[in-house]
């Protein structure tokens, strides 16, 4: 099994803001949007070295992405900054109507997402995002898995014409991938080779999946690992390919499983190529308040969480 090393536990939110540094010193069409969370996104630095291309919009979320859209039509690249329940469920009409219909090349960039949120609670947990935006037509969604995947991706979404949602998170993770990675829009990464089961997952489960992979190796079990980053559109064909080989997957993802990257990667096999599978998701129910490593070990959102389910989906090939 090909081995992976944490460089060093990094937030994915400070990849976004490190990335929009660079698109500040390169692009300069590049925006940026904010409703009062610069902090927490981590742009002080993009708004230092460009203060006449920051918009700081206030609580006004719904207005940050009408003017978003407005900015597009003079040729300007504009990202909005929020927490991800703010920049999708709040304002999903915005989105729908100002952003995706009208094909707007607007950058939905959003902090804060999952159960990984911690002690702010339900109310700010969205579990749901994903779903909500894989659902409109035309929007990319992408889901990194550490900071320098999210430093990449949030780079390589300038130059993708086109209206995207990008999702991150607030807790310090695993940072493993590399750090002068290319980020392909649409293409998932194969992080380890296996032959019983297939492993598809995507952000912060990542990393679990790779640690239960190496748990799984030492039962004798040989797991393929692969990193869906990009959730629409979907890598059909690597999803296809590995699961010709070991007959059976697990999804893994921090996001309810109705609406998630699971129900994405059923679709693909029940047209294709049935085959078993089990979901490592939250089990239609909201969060609650507590540590990020509290929330995942008591929602089954970790490596061990993945290993039960591979034991499951073993069961049924």
């Amino acid at each position: 099994m090909k081995k992976y090393t944490d460089t060093g536990k990094k937030d994915t939110r400070s990849g976004f803001g490190a990335g929009m540094t660079v698109l500040g010193r390169t692009n300069p069409n590049v925006v940026a949007l904010c409703a009062d969370l610069i902090g927490s996104l981590k742009i002080q630095e993009f708004i230092d070295e460009n203060p006449e291309r920051f918009f700081q919009v206030g609580i006004a979320e719904a207005n940050m992405m009408g003017m978003a859209a407005g900015l597009t039509i003079g040729g300007k690249i504009p990202f909005t900054g929020t927490f991800a329940n703010f920049s999708t469920g709040r304002v999903y009409d915005q989105i729908r109507q100002s952003i995706a219909y009208s094909g707007k090349n607007v950058k939905i960039c959003a902090s804060h997402a999952g159960l990984t949120l911690g002690e702010d609670g339900a109310t700010h947990q969205i579990l749901e995002d994903i779903g909500l935006m894989k659902m409109l037509p035309g929007m990319t969604v992408i889901n990194p898995c550490d900071y320098n995947q999210t430093k990449a991706a949030t780079i390589a979404i300038a130059e993708y014409e086109g209206p995207v949602y990008l999702r991150f998170g607030r807790p310090t993770v695993a940072n493993f991938t590399p750090e002068d990675q290319k980020f392909e829009i649409g293409k998932a990464l194969l992080l380890n080779e296996g032959t019983d089961v297939t492993i598809i997952a995507t952000g912060h489960l990542v990393w679990e999946a790779l640690i239960a992979a190496e748990a799984l190796e030492a039962k004798g079990i040989s797991a393929e690992v692969i990193n869906i980053h990009t959730i629409k559109p979907l890598d059909e064909e690597a999803i296809l390919k590995s699961v010709a080989k070991t007959g059976c997957v697990v999804t893994a993802e921090e996001h309810n499983y109705y609406g998630g990257l699971g129900e994405s990667v059923a679709r693909v096999l029940v047209k294709n190529q049935p085959a078993p599978q089990e979901f490592v998701a939250t089990n239609d129910t909201f969060g609650e308040s507590g540590t990020p490593a509290q929330l995942m070990e008591k929602y089954g959102l970790n490596n061990k969480a993945i290993e039960k389910a591979v034991e499951k989906v073993l069961k049924r090939k």
